[in-house]
């Protein structure tokens, strides 16, 4: 269910890495919990941001909830698309619905992720 080639964090957070650069989003598990997505405040391109700070937030029709960065790095490029149509985050969170891309400031980060099969294992703890 989840891209083997993505690593996941506790907080429901996914990279995907292409050279010095990730690519971040929110699971298909934290979309399905947040709900309709109405709103997705994105941060600056050329904020820097550490491991597990706050990145933005994310409003659906039930609550707002914060996006943590799960790497380190530079913000070199936001969603646009998400301004108009915050709906792709629920309709293809690992795709389409990605939130931001950033230059990798440590790629070692990137060791205290999760694998899919791992994260997977971890979802069916929270669920009981």
């Amino acid at each position: 269910m989840y891209p083997q080639d993505y690593k996941f964090s506790k907080e429901h957070e996914w990279v995907k890495v292409d050279g010095d650069t990730a690519v971040i989003g929110i699971s298909d598990y934290a979309q399905n919990h947040l709900g309709d997505v109405v709103y997705v405040d994105l941060p600056a391109v050329g904020t820097k941001l550490t491991a597990h700070q706050t990145i933005g937030s994310i409003e659906s029709v039930k609550a707002v909830s914060e996006i943590f960065s799960p790497v380190s790095g530079e913000v070199i490029e936001t969603n646009a698309g998400l301004t108009d149509a915050p709906e792709k985050v629920n309709q293809d969170p690992h795709g389409q619905g990605w939130i931001l891309k950033l230059k990798m400031a440590d790629k070692g980060d990137l060791n205290a992720l999760m694998n899919a099969a791992d994260y997977e294992k971890y979802l069916e703890g929270l669920e009981h």
